[in-house]
């Protein structure tokens, strides 16, 4: 149609090949075009790993800790097996947290203070919901106290119930020593968490509320792990926990706590963030894949690769080869494959052809495993397994420092880290690796830790979880 007698007007067709538009002053894709993810505002982070490599990601602004991981697990080609974490650790006073799945990443990164050099770590935590698993294991009967009308002895559901219940909260109690404010010195006194926050006695462990004295609320805090233990606060015990303002202006404002024991730290800090977070807390424990940055779910299945889809169980041992479609018999025979290898590698072949003996390998086969962790101290195998979690059975392999022929095997059980030695034996020219002063004896560390992971054998438990130092 005619516009104006001299200019004939269009009507405007939308191109069908967007992409193959090259004019530099037109869009290939028009904003409308694109889905709305895309047309929020996305900001660049630092994500650690444990050996110190690092990754840059350019993320949307609301992108949560969960999602975060999620990212990093299918950029790595890792398997998720919901335990791992976003972890903020603040370098010069030594302290660090893990980010609770949900929370807001840039929310996190806006509290940081221009003096603190703060980091956030990409890791496993296998204690991050054991507590929904185990709860009468987080909280010993003598720090914790129910209503009066409440039956005392709960049940595994009841105990957890109490704590997401929005009228009714347990009160933990107990000594702890508190860090006076402006002074190096520390005080032991008797606190009580409630709904309303946290509490000390001024008058031994009176609880009238005459007595009661306000320490700390957590909605305007976060709640760290102290991880250099008493050298830089100056503690009374390396189990040290602490409250920091948001947006604080560093040290001076801390609420600075420690324990007597692990157990009890663990009581505090787990109650704190069930108390803090309520309900959220058990959303992300059920509901894993979650987020509130839009990013779509996935499972486990959607990260194998076709190939990988594709592979099935086959028994070859008649005349004719089967599928074999009973997962306890697929796992059966490749347990059985694995020990025949295992044997068959017995001799192997060196460069020039001439067999090896495999105790001769046996001495650096271990290298290779990502549970072996060379030449590192008691300190740092304690610290690698207590970011990993303070969960029954994590574990890692190292050289001994007192004695450079053999091995440790450090291993968490009960809230603490247990330490046993791998001693290699001599006999009849070969040589075994045995924990239990020779009794059962191993070609190699390989075949300690997998007959470990089987059997608990002498150990307090079975191995389950290996710390690793991943790379990003």
């Amino acid at each position: 149609r005619k516009k104006d007698d001299n200019i004939l007007e269009i009507p405007s067709i939308p191109n069908p090949f967007p992409e193959l538009c090259c004019s530099p002053f037109a869009s290939v894709l028009s904003a409308s075009l694109l889905p709305k993810a895309t047309s929020r505002k996305k900001q660049v982070i630092k994500v650690y790993s444990e050996d110190d490599t690092s990754r840059a990601l350019e993320v949307p602004s609301d992108i949560t800790a969960r999602d975060v991981c999620q990212l990093l697990i299918l950029k790595n080609h890792y398997i998720d097996d919901h335990s791992w974490t976003l972890f903020e650790q603040l370098t010069h006073t030594g302290l660090g947290r893990a980010i609770e799945d949900h929370e807001l990443v840039m929310e996190v990164q806006s509290n940081w203070v221009m003096e603190e050099e703060t980091k956030l770590y990409f890791r496993k935590n296998y204690a991050k919901y054991e507590f929904f698993k185990n709860p009468l294991n987080f909280f010993p009967d003598h720090m914790i106290s129910f209503p009066s009308e409440t039956n005392a002895a709960l049940s595994h559901s009841g105990i957890l119930q109490m704590f997401l219940s929005s009228s009714t909260y347990p009160e933990i109690h107990g000594y702890l020593h508190a860090k006076e404010q402006g002074k190096k010195s520390w005080k032991k006194l008797y606190f009580l968490l409630r709904r309303s926050g946290l509490y000390f006695s001024t008058k031994g462990t009176s609880k009238e509320p005459r007595h009661l004295q306000f320490f700390c609320e957590f909605s305007n805090s976060d709640m760290y792990m102290s991880l250099t233990g008493k050298k830089i606060s100056g503690a009374p015990t390396n189990y040290g926990f602490c409250f920091k303002p948001n947006k604080s202006g560093g040290t001076r404002d801390l609420k600075q706590l420690c324990a007597d024991d692990e157990q009890s730290r663990t009581c505090w800090m787990t109650a704190i963030r069930l108390l803090k977070y309520g309900m959220q807390l058990y959303q992300n424990y059920m509901q894993p894949y979650h987020g509130r940055s839009g990013c779509s779910p996935l499972n486990l299945s959607s990260m194998r690769s076709i190939s990988e889809n594709s592979l099935v169980a086959m028994d070859f041992s008649g005349h004719r080869s089967r599928i074999i479609e009973n997962p306890t018999e697929a796992l059966s025979v490749a347990v059985e494959e694995g020990l025949a290898w295992r044997r068959r590698g017995c001799l192997r072949l060196n460069s020039h052809g001439s067999p090896i003996a495999m105790s001769n390998m046996g001495m650096s086969i271990h290298r290779s495993q990502s549970w072996f962790h060379h030449k590192i101290s008691r300190e740092e195998a304690q610290r690698l397994i207590l970011q990993h979690g303070l969960v029954d059975g994590v574990f890692l392999v190292r050289d001994s420092q007192s004695n450079p022929k053999t091995f440790v095997l450090s291993l968490s059980h009960g809230l603490k880290i247990k330490h046993f030695q791998i001693v290699p034996l001599e006999d009849d020219g070969k040589l075994f690796y045995t924990l239990d002063d020779g009794h059962t004896r191993f070609t190699d560390l390989i075949q300690l830790v997998e007959f470990y992971q089987l059997n608990k054998g002498v150990l307090p438990c079975k191995l389950k979880h290996y710390c690793a130092r991943i790379a990003l």
